[in-house]
């Protein structure tokens, strides 16, 4: 019985430490696409916090010092992809998120019912859009499905990185 409160009272400790560093830290969203064969690449990405709202970036502008981009973070650094992304957010919007999420495709479809990328990627090449307007546009014609969030979680389609 006391080793139940003792574990009882650590996840409480533990859910209390990862919402005091989400309040006081933007999260960082990606969007990888596997798609593209091999190693994947970054599509999208959204800063957030409990205090705003989501703030799409576009990761091919998005650089450190050393010019690579959140759209390579995979192939510049693959021994710590998340520690360069947190290095390029620092560099360019000067944002230091301590917690990454990453969706993968198959994230991305059950968590907003369709082909989200698809979406971006039409309005973005083929009407023209810039990739924020787009990723704004392709949130609009979706509804999230907060349920999936936790299978997403459990099938790894979607992982939570503290850096």
């Amino acid at each position: 019985m006391k080793i139940g409160r003792i574990i009882f009272a650590v996840i409480i400790l533990a859910v209390i430490v990862i919402v005091g560093i989400a309040a006081t830290s933007s999260v960082l969203i990606i969007a990888e696409d596997e798609s593209e064969g091999g190693i994947p690449g970054v599509d999208m990405g959204a800063t957030w916090n409990l205090t705003g709202e989501f703030n799409w970036i576009y990761p091919g502008s998005s650089f450190n010092a050393q010019h690579q981009t959140l759209h390579n973070i995979h192939l510049d650094d693959p021994d710590n992809p998340y520690g360069a992304a947190k290095e390029i957010m620092e560099y360019t919007y000067n944002i230091s998120p301590n917690i990454i999420i990453t969706v993968n495709n198959n994230a991305a479809e059950k968590i907003f019912g369709g082909d989200i990328i698809s979406d971006i990627r039409q309005y973005d090449w083929g009407d023209g859009m810039d990739r924020g307007d787009a990723a704004d546009k392709a949130m609009g014609d979706f509804h999230m499905n907060y349920l999936a969030i936790p299978e997403c979680l459990l099938t790894g389609d979607m992982k939570i990185h503290f850096v």
